[in-house]
């Protein structure tokens, strides 16, 4: 079957024509890039990712990672693969040349990324968790600390886990009982156990360092009281050399639904008395430090919805394009000639290319934030992409997995079988929802904190910037496009109304009733925020649908078009919903919802 992740020409058109990043290059922190080195960087990416890390999807499912005696080995077909990333420099994109990064634009990280998520993401948690751990040495780490382990991290050559989770503190990390005691030669002793984490244990690096969320002996309870350890999975010299294995032990792997590749670990810490780490930042600012990766984190699991989303597309699309089945006059047809197919797929692609302009959108606000003239516009752009966030990571994941049950509606009962890529695409994607904080939670967030940041100026700043592009589409002045513009105004007002109204009950005695509609608002304002994207994605189409490239333009319109004109009408009834502020799931008794 064709091997397909993402459309190149839709990529290039939001990075060049939607956004137009070539800006970025006029900046002295870019000033080395231009369109041909973007366009050779992504190719690149897309290269890498169809020869060496595409064969490895379903062949690393299949194997499966294994555990015995204490350890965990990866699918060996994942050993060249990730070989091959580290050749390539492309662990820290985003980063410092000089620490072992590529110095890339955020925007054009994404791009590339998109193609190597959207190939294995299951490989690809290695060396995001292995930048994510660097990134926060990068930034909080003593000097010793960021000699010994940065460019480690940033290359590869180590990777990097997150240990946050407890049996008995999920979301409630504040909760969590894992203590550090100090040591007279500096160093702290940690002891504690803890549950669902990433590539806590493999073999594909000769190190893991473990970010190790505990509570320093006597610190406060609750958040306020949690510090932020570096955990070797092998002690690392002062000279850099690696030293005794550490006392972390994997104490067995989740059997999962998808992510047959990577390992979901247990791991105990100090049992024999012997774990050490390091303080990481200032003690009991554990949280805060954690919550500079967790943010990143999350914006790469919108990332993951949408790279799943688009290769399940483009998969379906393929198919619905060689299935011989059903006849209309002229005789056999394709199964894309049918209407209900056509409907499918029209809504995948709308679906994908709105959350990939989203996506896009928002790590060109942190290259806007780095190159700002000043501090007002820089604290603007770091406003935009507080309260995109949580958007980016649960809407993007919903929506990202709705597609993929698409996909294999379309395919039929063989999406079902594991013959075809959709099955396990599916799985793969189910996870984005649930951690990093669950998207109910991100909800939560939004609701609780994000809207209200500033006292509203960050929706505000959204709200002007979706305003901007309704008053260009109908500068044009064409009959659609005033259409969608008219649209997207009604949405827009109403959503604001909506958000008044929730943001209203939440700080009020009906707060437990608001927080209940808290995700179908998120959800609001993610079609929201997509149809503001088609509408800016359709003013770019508008003249180009003359030139050679007419069909591509042409397609770009109809799928605006398609969002909407059929979407927000149910946006709208959802913002309907909202309103009526039904109290039925805080008042009915828990004996109520039967057995």
């Amino acid at each position: 079957m064709t091997q397909l992740i993402a459309e190149r020409k839709d990529i290039s058109f939001v990075l060049f024509e939607q956004f137009k990043i070539e800006s970025l290059f006029k900046s002295k922190k870019f000033a080395e890039f231009n369109p041909k080195m973007v366009d050779m960087i992504i190719s690149e990416a897309r290269h890498l990712a169809i020869k060496e890390i595409l064969p490895t999807y379903t062949q690393a499912d299949r194997e499966g990672v294994h555990f015995a005696n204490n350890k965990v080995t990866v699918p060996q077909c994942f050993q060249r693969a990730h070989a091959k990333l580290i050749e390539g420099e492309w662990f820290a994109m985003t980063e410092d040349p000089k620490l072992g990064g590529q110095g890339l634009p955020h925007i054009v990280a994404q791009a590339a990324c998109e193609y190597l998520v959207g190939a294995n993401y299951p490989l690809m948690t290695y060396p995001m968790l292995a930048h994510g751990a660097g990134k926060m040495i990068e930034l909080y780490g003593t000097d010793i600390q960021k000699k010994l382990f940065l460019k480690k991290l940033y290359s590869g050559k180590w990777s990097g886990s997150m240990l946050l989770t407890e049996a008995e503190a999920g979301s409630d990390v504040g909760n969590l009982s894992t203590s550090a005691v100090k040591n007279q030669d500096g160093t702290w002793s940690l002891s504690g156990n803890k549950i669902f984490i990433t590539n806590g244990d493999h073999n594909l690096t000769e190190n893991i360092i473990h970010p190790v969320l505990a509570r320093i002996k006597g610190a406060p309870v609750g958040t306020k009281g949690i510090s932020l350890f570096i955990a070797p999975k092998i002690w690392v010299n002062p000279d850099g050399s690696l030293g005794e294995t550490n006392d972390i032990v994997c104490t067995g792997i989740e059997e999962k639904l998808g992510l047959h590749a990577s390992p979901t670990c247990s791991l105990s810490l100090g049992a024999k008395g012997r774990c050490r780490g390091l303080l990481l930042g200032e003690p009991n600012k554990g949280m805060q430090i954690m919550f500079q990766m967790m943010n990143d984190v999350r914006l790469e699991v919108g990332l993951q919805g949408m790279a799943h989303a688009s290769t399940a597309y483009l998969y379906a699309l393929d198919y619905a394009r060689q299935r011989i089945q059903g006849r209309d006059a002229t005789g056999p047809v394709p199964i894309i000639a049918h209407p209900d197919v056509r409907r499918m797929l029209l809504n995948m692609k709308a679906f994908v290319e709105g959350m990939r302009s989203l996506i896009y959108y928002t790590a060109y606000l942190s290259d806007k934030a780095i190159v700002a003239q000043d501090s007002t516009e820089k604290q603007n752009y770091d406003a935009l992409i507080g309260l995109l966030t949580p958007v980016v990571k649960s809407y993007c994941s919903d929506r990202g997995f709705e597609v993929c049950v698409q996909a294999m509606q379309v395919f039929g009962g063989y999406g079902y079988t594991c013959e075809f890529p959709v099955e396990q695409i599916l799985r793969d994607c189910k996870i984005a929802s649930i951690y990093e904080g669950a998207n109910g939670i991100q909800a939560m967030d939004l609701l609780g904190r994000k809207i209200g940041m500033n006292k509203g100026h960050s929706l505000m700043l959204l709200v002007n910037a979706i305003q901007e592009t309704i008053v260009a589409a109908r500068v044009i002045n064409t009959n659609q496009l005033d259409k969608m513009a008219a649209v997207m105004e009604k949405t827009t007002h109403k959503f604001m109304q909506v958000t008044k109204e929730i943001g209203k009950d939440a700080g009020s005695e009906q707060s437990k009733t608001a927080f209940a509609r808290a995700l179908p608002f998120l959800d609001v304002m993610g079609d929201t925020v997509l149809g503001w994207m088609h509408l800016w994605r359709a003013l770019k189409a508008v003249p180009m649908l003359k030139t050679k490239q007419g069909d591509f333009y042409d397609g770009v319109l109809k799928t605006a078009a398609h969002f909407i004109f059929t979407q927000l009408p149910i946006t709208n009834g959802r913002m309907t919903a909202i309103s009526n502020n039904d109290s039925s799931v805080m008042d009915i008794s828990a004996d109520s919802f039967g057995a």
